[in-house]
């Protein structure tokens, strides 16, 4: 579903923005240069969410908060609601 937004834009900025688009740049109109620039920004932050829980999954192992796989998720997760460990 398309939406539009008006955006104000300083005169360097929009100069920016035609430089970026148009005859001779990758972008054929402004709305494709900024859309990809958003979706540049979404990945970047996905990207970090993903790293941190890595992390988070390393410190985890570090610290001994893992549980062996008995290969019955559901029988761990509920083991785990209950409070009782599933090993």
């Amino acid at each position: 579903m398309a939406r539009s937004i008006n955006l104000s834009l300083t005169d360097e900025l929009r100069a920016f923005l035609d430089e970026n688009s148009g005859d001779g740049t990758l972008f054929s109109t402004p709305s494709e240069f900024v859309r990809d620039l958003i979706r540049s920004k979404k990945d970047r932050q996905d990207a970090a969410a993903l790293r941190q829980a890595v992390l988070e999954g390393y410190a985890d192992v570090r610290d001994g908060r893992t549980h062996e796989y008995t290969g019955d998720l559901r029988a761990m997760l509920e083991a785990h609601r209950g409070g009782r460990d599933a090993s």
